[in-house]
């Protein structure tokens, strides 16, 4: 069973790697492969290259067992759709072994506006990444995906390639990509925040500096 986060990465963070962690502890995943996104379909481009961004993730999971880079959404071209993304994992990896989808409850709240989202629910399970005490959204569309599809069984993801939402609480910090850019900018200390040798390549290369 492997998991897939994805997400500009701009920079990668804690906020991030702490919750990943926990889920492929707790679910027992072989991997959790982070996919920096090319070009962002929902909002603006990232501020840094493709291949820094690359470079940062590589560096932040370096020394973390079963975490993986996967450069895929780079390599492609055009808008980065979850959907094209797993069926060229599919391709890969076969059309059984389980995947699982690692989102933020923020990014669940939006999942019914994505690029064919039924179709992304068939191909992979939904591992929602939640605070204790968090409420579902109240959006029609996922409330009736909820029903049908939730599980809180974990063990249940593995009878399926697909196709189940399980909530899975985690330590969420409360850490963005944009406030670190905006401490670098400002000239303030990233520390803490982000792995030291992610911290050390923006100060090498003077990233997220007007």
């Amino acid at each position: 069973m492997i998991g897939v986060l994805g997400g500009t990465f701009d920079p990668i963070h804690f906020g991030h790697l702490r919750p990943a962690l926990e889920v492929m502890e707790a679910l027992g995943l072989t991997e959790v492969r982070f996919i920096p996104l090319g070009v962002p379909p929902h909002r603006n481009p990232p501020c840094t290259r493709p291949e820094q961004r690359l470079t940062m993730v590589r560096a932040a999971i370096a020394r973390q067992p079963g975490f993986v880079a996967d450069d895929r959404e780079l390599r492609r071209g055009g808008p980065s759709y979850t959907y094209d993304t797993l069926c060229g994992l599919r391709e890969e990896l076969g059309w059984t072994l389980p995947l699982c989808l690692l989102l933020g409850a923020d990014a669940f709240a939006e999942f019914s506006t994505w690029h064919r989202p039924a179709e992304v629910l068939d191909l992979a399970h939904l591992l929602v990444m939640q605070r204790p005490g968090s409420q579902p959204p109240a959006d029609p569309t996922l409330a009736r995906w909820i029903a049908e599809r939730a599980t809180d069984q974990p063990t249940e993801l593995r009878t399926a390639p697909g196709g189940r939402i399980l909530f899975q609480r985690v330590t969420q910090l409360d850490i963005t990509a944009t406030a670190i850019r905006a401490a670098v900018s400002g000239d303030r200390s990233a520390r803490y925040l982000l792995p030291e040798a992610v911290r050390e390549y923006i100060r090498e290369q003077r990233l997220y500096r007007d």
